[in-house]
């Protein structure tokens, strides 16, 4: 079998190579659509250096589609990657522009692929803080190696340097940035893996000259809404929350003192400097060690039955020639996502800030999904949640294989994250 398809992708790509070439490729994003999220991969591919070719993100046309180049390495790669591709015919592209611009689309130009980082521990360290055996993944690490587009990792040494600087689009793997670590230690404070975070994260503490993990870690926070401030592009999944936790909190010691052997700072709640964060007000800390959870912003009363389905979410549809952003962060083949647990698995609505546009609603209830907002000349984006394809993923769970759900629309919202960097607003045809 495995053979057989080696066999046909070669005869595919001799008759590509043979086969008279339109002027542009359609990536359709609907339900013909063979692979979703290596589609997301293969644009990325056309805009890398040295190919560089043009590319356009079709809003709301068949659900998000790509316009490509035509030529001969593109459509080989899509066949490589399992990427249905149509070539158009100058009426049909014509047809399509003219459609888009008679209706709620809009065709955006994608212009370079964006340098992307992924904020997470280093994984060559030895010795006893080693975290190679961090037990959990991260789905945009998923997503990305998946769809085939290249990152680099940081860590805290490196985003206190201004390294980050260099990147246009940042994420954070599952990190808690209030020096709790995680809050599981209720759970997991004599598990290894747990202890040697501790021992790493205070060591690293200790190396930049800080006098506790908070602290140092929210100076990590301050650089990162710094890079946003001055353009970057920052999305976070699971625990995005700690981000606003720890710049309010900044100077208040709000660790329980099981957990750093420090008392907490008198009267906290009524110190936290609101105005210092991105999305979230009025939060009311949980600093109770053995509780797992970090304030009121997440639900705390999830439904454990992914069959009920009372955390799938809704899409909004935006108006795509006047909202290019929040549309393109919601491109998908269907309007409602399945529900995902997780750390944070959702957003208190009443404690959103005024600027804050909702992307995702669970309907009927006091809480939200995904949300995003401008910050200085940048922006961030929060999506509840640890796995869109595994309801309730499991410290020491094994990753999700992304083979098997090569169409899932909560990963969808991960890649069209991604690939907003890309994009710049294109002048409507008149």
């Amino acid at each position: 079998m495995r053979n057989f398809r080696l066999l046909l992708i070669i005869i595919i790509i001799f008759l590509i190579a043979n086969s008279t070439y339109a002027q542009k490729l359609l990536i359709p994003m609907d339900l013909s659509q063979n692979d979703h999220l290596k589609a997301y991969g293969l644009v990325y591919w056309t805009l890398q250096s040295p190919r560089q070719y043009k590319a356009e993100w079709l809003l709301n046309y068949r659900c998000g589609s790509f316009l490509v180049e035509d030529q001969p390495d593109v459509r080989q790669k899509a066949v490589l990657m399992g990427v249905t591709f149509q070539p158009l015919s100058s009426s049909e592209l014509n047809a399509i522009y003219q459609t888009i611009e008679s209706s709620n689309m809009e065709a955006i130009q994608l212009e370079k692929a964006p340098k992307i980082a992924i904020y997470k521990p280093p994984e060559d360290k030895s010795g006893p803080v080693s975290m190679t055996d961090e037990p959990w993944d991260d789905a945009v690490v998923l997503a990305l190696e998946y769809a085939e587009i290249p990152y680099d990792t940081l860590w805290d040494e490196e985003v206190l340097s201004g390294k980050l600087m260099d990147y246009d689009w940042l994420h954070c793997h599952h990190e808690d940035f209030t020096g709790q670590y995680g809050k599981f230690y209720g759970t997991y404070r004599n598990a290894p893996w747990y202890q040697r975070q501790v021992a790493m994260f205070e060591a690293e503490a200790k190396k930049a000259g800080y006098k506790s993990v908070q602290e140092h870690k929210c100076a990590v926070v301050k650089a990162i809404k710094d890079y946003v401030l001055q353009g970057g592009f920052f999305f976070m999944m699971c625990t995005p929350d700690t981000v606003d936790i720890a710049l309010a909190a900044e100077g208040i010691d709000i660790v329980p003192p099981e957990i750093d052997g420090t008392p907490l700072t008198p009267d906290f709640q009524s110190k936290l400097d609101f105005s210092k964060t991105f999305a979230f007000k009025d939060f009311t800390l949980e600093t109770r060690a053995d509780v797992y959870e970090f304030s009121n912003i997440d639900n705390p009363n999830v439904e454990l039955d992914p069959i009920k389905g009372t955390e799938d979410f809704t899409l909004f549809e935006f108006a795509a020639k006047y909202d290019p952003i929040p549309a393109m962060l919601t491109q998908n083949h269907v309007s409602v996502v399945k529900g995902f647990l997780g750390q944070t698995t959702s957003f208190n609505r009443s404690l959103l800030k005024d600027t804050v546009v909702v992307l995702g609603d669970i309907e009927g209830s006091d809480y939200v999904k995904y949300i995003h907002g401008a910050c200085g000349r940048g922006t961030f984006t929060f999506l509840g949640g640890h796995d869109p394809e595994d309801y309730r993923h499991k410290v020491g769970d094994p990753p999700t294989n992304l083979e098997l759900h090569k169409n899932s629309p909560g990963y969808r919202l991960i890649l069209n994250n991604v690939l907003f960097p890309a994009a710049k607003k294109q002048k409507r045809k008149t």
